[in-house]
C-alpha cells in the first residue's frame, strides 16, 4: 500500500527531530500512520533461524518473536546458566522447541566452531540475525589479537556470513539481518580507525565505527551474494531499554529512560524483515522502523573514496577470518 502524502509528512518530521524518530514515539506513531500489518499475521513455518545475543534484550525479543511465528529457532549466548534459561523461556512462550549453542563470539576460533557444529546439524538456515555485541568502555584485545569490538561487532559476523552461505544458500530465498546502530551516523568508514591504539581508544566512538562497517558490510554482501536469493540489510533498532544500554551508557539510559523503546517494539524491524513478504526482495539497506533510511545524516561522515574503503574492509574481513574458514563439509579448517 502507498503511504499517504500525510504519512509521509509525519515520518519526515520525526525523522529529522531525531529524538522523535529514536524513541518509542517514534515506533507508536509510524505504526499508526503506516498501518503496520501486525508480526503475529507472518508465518515462518517450517523455516530455521539463528540469532546470537539471544539471552537478553533485542536478541531475546527477536527470538522469541520468531519462534512464535513458527520457526525453528537457535539462539547463540555465551553463558550457559543464562542461555539455557532463555532457551527455556523462549520455549514455553513460543509453545514451540527452541535449540541453543554456547559460543563466545568475540572469538572467531569459537564462532567457526558454532557454525561447524550446526552445518553438520541442519541441511537449511533461512534466517540469520547478527545481533551479538557489546559497547565496552576498555580497551581489551582478544586471545586473537583483536580489539574487543572489532572481533565481535565486525569480523565474528563476517565469519558466520562466510561460513553459513551454502546452508542460507540451500534455503533461498534468505535472509540475512544485521542489528546496527543510529550510533553509526557519527562515524565515516575508517578501516585504519577499526583498530584503534590502546592509548587513543574510546569505546563509544570504536562501537559507531564498528556499526558504520557493518553497514556498509550488508552493502557488500548483497553484490558478493547477488543471484544466490540471500538478502543482507542492516537495521536499527532506535533507542530501546535493554540491559546493554544500561550497562553501557548509564547516563543516557537515566535521561532517556521514559521515551526508550521497549526490546519488542526495538526488535519488530528485525522480525518485520525475517518474515515480511514485502522485505523479501530488498537487500543492501538500513532500515529503521520498517523503512529503508539514509546512511548518512551528516556531511562530514561521508568519504568521495567509500566504495575504495569499503573495499579495504572487506580484504581485512577476509584476511582476519581465512584463518578460521569452515569447510564445506561443516568442519573448522
Amino acid at each position: 500500500m502507498t503511504p499517504s502524502p500525510a504519512a509521509n509528512l509525519v515520518d519526515w518530521t520525526l525523522e529529522a527531530s531525531v529524538v522523535g524518530s529514536f524513541t518509542r514515539i517514534g515506533y507508536h506513531a509510524r505504526r499508526r500512520v503506516f498501518g503496520w500489518t501486525p508480526l503475529q499475521s507472518l508465518r515462518l513455518n517450517g523455516k530455521v533461524a539463528i540469532v546470537t545475543g539471544a539471552t537478553s534484550g533485542l536478541g531475546r525479543a527477536a527470538a522469541e518473536s520468531i519462534a512464535t511465528l513458527g520457526g525453528h529457532v537457535c539462539i547463540v549466548g555465551r553463558d550457559p546458566e543464562r542461555t539455557e534459561r532463555a532457551r527455556s523461556e523462549i520455549s514455553a512462550a513460543a509453545g514451540s522447541a527452541v535449540e541453543a549453542d554456547l559460543a563466545d563470539l568475540s572469538s572467531l576460533a569459537e564462532t567457526a566452531a558454532f557454525a561447524a557444529r550446526f552445518a553438520e546439524d541442519h541441511d537449511r538456515l533461512d534466517v540469520l540475525v547478527l545481533n551479538a555485541g557489546a559497547l565496552t568502555h576498555r580497551y581489551t584485545v582478544t586471545a586473537e589479537g583483536n580489539e574487543m569490538t572489532l572481533a565481535t561487532h565486525v569480523l565474528s559476523p563476517f565469519l558466520l556470513t562466510r561460513a553459513l552461505r551454502p546452508l542460507l544458500e540451500a534455503s533461498a530465498p534468505s535472509r540475512v539481518i544485521v542489528v546496527a546502530s543510529g550510533g553509526m551516523y557519527t562515524q565515516p568508514l575508517d578501516v585504519a580507525a577499526l583498530d584503534p591504539e590502546p592509548a587513543a581508544y574510546d569505546g563509544t566512538k570504536t562501537y559507531a565505527r564498528c556499526k558504520r562497517a557493518q553497514v556498509v558490510l550488508a552493502e557488500e554482501w548483497t553484490r558478493e551474494l547477488l543471484d544466490t536469493g540471500i538478502t543482507v540489510n542492516a537495521m536499527h533498532p532506535g533507542w530501546a531499554d535493554t540491559p546493554g544500554l544500561r550497562a553501557a551508557l548509564p547516563g543516557f539510559s537515566r535521561v532517556v529512560g521514559p521515551l526508550l523503546r521497549t526490546p519488542e517494539e526495538g526488535a519488530d524491524t528485525i522480525v518485520w524483515l525475517a518474515a515480511a513478504p514485502d522485505a523479501a526482495d530488498l537487500s543492501g539497506l538500513f532500515f529503521l522502523d520498517r523503512r529503508a533510511r539514509a546512511k548518512h545524516r551528516l556531511g562530514r561522515t561521508r568519504r568521495p573514496d567509500e566504495a575504495r574503503e569499503a573495499a579495504r574492509l572487506w580484504r581485512l574481513c577476509t584476511e582476519r577470518t581465512t584463518p578460521f574458514a569452515v569447510e564445506p563439509g561443516g568442519s573448522a579448517a
